[in-house]
């Protein structure tokens, strides 16, 4: 049973849940990008750079970057960003929730195991440590007595660390469902009894969790040899990047599990709906749809997800509801199926899951149950009669960019389609037999940096490999890099337009100029009386000039524009005129007058100092000082110290408030104070 206070947490995350999401929340200020197949990094930078964001994280494996920009101007840089050729797709950085469900009602068994038949199953085959479990949710309880001999060393992807302790309790439930350690006299049983859990959190303590966080755990997990993910988390709003992830796993033969949500709704929820991802909806012990349970034709599974017994955080046990719990059993009862015959392909995997199901509702696939609820006896009855036939069959690879004897330069994009009766793992691309990258993504492509390449012959060569190591034929094209020399004779031109000819200036002049080159210009010097005042490398070319200690009198100022070749433009230049300028010296100090306390008062818990200063020539910094220590500082001709005097000894205080101004000159005033 629930403890009040479970149970207080579970409906409170429930409450955000089903308010939340309508407003589709994302991390303000960040954006998603991904650059295309071709673009290339600096052109990719400077997009970012000139619509002034700055990358915080990069994806590397599905070409994504997390970006943050002005929240300002969030719409505009999105809209302009989204119109550049060098990106994919630009999104927002959404936010997905755990799934729960509340109940106050409670079971005194796992009914769940009964309905999918789970004990019949571990007749055949009780799982195995090959196949693990990643659980990308808040993380596990590492003291849990059902939990802590299983867990392998995950991630902690909000803090940056291998820190993986349950940080909302949602992540040790889950994990419960798919692979609670079993036949030990001690708690619940799992359905995968011996499969080991990789815990990796993104879900923090209020139950969100960023699509970019998701998106790197699942990446994290396929590199760290996970074969089965759980997510039971789910945002509203399409993600490209998320969408990517998940293909990602797929095409490294990982299967992605996630919940179907608990909104009783049609609405499509992610990563659940997305491509490659395996949606589970809930049932009830009666074998009805759950009546919080998602649906749709986006449904692939149906599982118990009602008053599951499973792990509490903290050692303990307690009964949860929602697909949250219905999609880690689905993931456990895969790895324990795939532990049965681990040379089976993630493909098959899953269809035995669909065709071993029970056929509840509509005859065949309908929108509630999917391909039908999970039957573990089913599933492990039909691996048990499978002999896999090994994968002989080689992909396939055909170079489609450059084309044969092509004449390039510069960066040079490469690609290729790739094609395999399993799935292919990879595409190596070489120039001259040295590999330049290796993508595991469909579209297959490289860039090559041919800028310092010498003219001649090169041999591009794509190469195809699959998950069982079979490699195809490589492809080839021969390109060619032509030497052509440029010699830039033509000048740049400069203009200075500001001061105007024959202006008065004084103080600190502002120099500026256009320049243009018919390649690029380099810089712009600019020089007052021929002595070099300043150089500039950045449009809009300007200088200043401090023209303060200046003599009074005619000054020529010249500008003149360099282009990367040496080649100079003709100076273009203008007279001003300095006017001496008589210098009155201040010598008066700042008149301070503290407004409170009064002097002569006596301190109280809190004591608020407040004080104005005036000066003709402006006051610039005020202080205050008690007892000669200096306690507040404000640049400012105002003051204001709220004063904490709870713990002050009793005694005399001497308050003094200076003031100074822009010469240097400083006032006072004093107040005596008692406690």
């Amino acid at each position: 049973m629930l403890a009040p206070k479970t149970i207080l947490s579970v409906f409170l995350l429930l409450f955000v849940t089903s308010t939340a999401f309508a407003a589709s929340p994302f991390v303000k200020g960040e954006l998603l990008v991904q650059q295309t197949v071709k673009a290339t990094k600096a052109n990719v930078d400077k997009a970012i750079k000139d619509n002034g964001g700055d990358v915080l994280e990069e994806l590397p494996q599905i070409r994504v970057k997390r970006i943050r920009v002005p929240e300002k101007n969030f719409d505009k840089v999105k809209a302009a960003l989204s119109k550049n050729p060098n990106f994919t797709f630009v999104e927002e950085n959404f936010i997905a929730q755990g799934m729960l469900v509340p109940n106050d009602s409670y079971f005194s068994s796992q009914w769940h195991h009964n309905n999918i038949m789970s004990s019949s199953a571990w007749e055949m085959g009780v799982g195995s440590t090959e196949i693990p479990i990643a659980i990308i949710d808040s993380g596990v309880d590492p003291d849990h007595p059902d939990l802590m001999a299983k867990l392998l060393p995950g991630f902690n992807f909000l803090l940056g660390n291998s820190d993986t302790h349950d940080v909302l309790g949602h992540g040790t439930a889950v994990s419960g469902s798919a692979g609670a350690l079993s036949n030990n006299a001690t708690g619940v049983a799992g359905v995968a009894w011996n499969n080991p859990i990789m815990p990796l959190v993104v879900l923090n303590s209020s139950n969100w969790a960023t699509y970019t966080d998701i998106s790197n755990a699942i990446i994290y997990a396929v590199n760290n040899g996970a074969k089965v993910i759980n997510i039971s988390i789910g945002g509203s709003s399409f993600s490209s990047t998320l969408d990517n992830a998940v293909n990602y796993a797929w095409n490294n033969g990982v299967l992605v599990f996630a919940s179907a949500a608990n909104e009783n709704t049609s609405v499509r929820y992610y990563p659940a709906a997305c491509t490659n991802a395996v949606a589970v909806a809930a049932t009830d012990s009666a074998d009805n749809r759950a009546s919080f349970s998602n649906y749709g034709d986006w449904i692939t599974l149906a599982a118990p997800g009602v008053s599951i017994l499973t792990t509490n955080n903290g050692g303990g046990y307690g009964y949860w509801s929602g697909t949250s719990f219905a999609s880690p059993i689905t993931a456990g009862l895969a790895a324990l199926v795939w532990s049965a015959n681990p040379d089976l392909t993630h493909q098959q995997i899953l269809e035995i899951l669909k065709s071993t199901a029970d056929d509840l509702g509509a005859t065949g696939f309908d929108n509630i149950y999917g391909y039908g609820r999970i039957n573990a006896y089913n599933a492990m009855m039909e691996v048990m009669n499978i002999q896999p036939e090994p994968d002989t069959e080689p992909p396939s690879v055909a170079l489609t960019s450059p084309s044969n004897n092509a004449v390039v330069s510069g960066d040079v994009s490469i690609t290729a389609t790739a094609a395999d009766n399993v799935a292919v793992e990879k595409v190596e691309f070489r120039v001259n037999g040295t590999l330049l990258v290796a993508d595991a993504l469909a579209p297959f492509a490289a860039t090559w940096d041919a800028s310092s390449a010498a003219s001649g012959y090169y041999t591009i060569e794509a190469k195809a490999f699959d998950s069982s190591g079979n490699t195809s034929l490589a492809d080839t094209v021969q390109v060619v890099i032509e030497e052509v020399a440029v010699i830039d004779v033509e000048p740049p031109s400069v203009v200075l337009t500001s001061p105007s000819n024959n202006a008065v200036v004084s103080g600190d002049v502002s120099i500026t100029a256009t320049a243009a080159d018919n390649v690029a210009v380099e810089k712009v010097e600019f020089r007052v009386n021929g002595t070099l005042v300043a150089t500039d490398t950045v449009a809009p070319f300007a200088a200043a000039w401090d023209a303060s200690s200046a003599a009074g009198g005619y000054y020529t100022i010249e500008a003149k524009a360099f282009d990367s070749t040496g080649n100079v433009s003709l100076a273009d230049t203008v007279q001003v005129v300095v006017e001496e300028v008589v210098v009155v010296t201040d010598s008066l100090p700042p008149v301070v007058t503290i407004l409170s306390p009064s002097n002569g008062a006596t301190l109280t818990s809190k004591t608020t100092v407040t004080a104005t200063a005036s000066d003709e020539g402006g006051v610039v910094e005020m202080k205050i000082y008690v007892n000669g220590v200096l306690r507040s500082t404000k640049a400012s001709d105002s003051i204001i110290w709220r004063w904490n005097t709870r713990k002050v000894s009793n005694g005399t205080y001497v308050i003094r408030i200076e003031a100074k101004d822009s010469a240097g000159n400083v006032g006072f005033d004093d107040i005596v104070l008692y406690k």
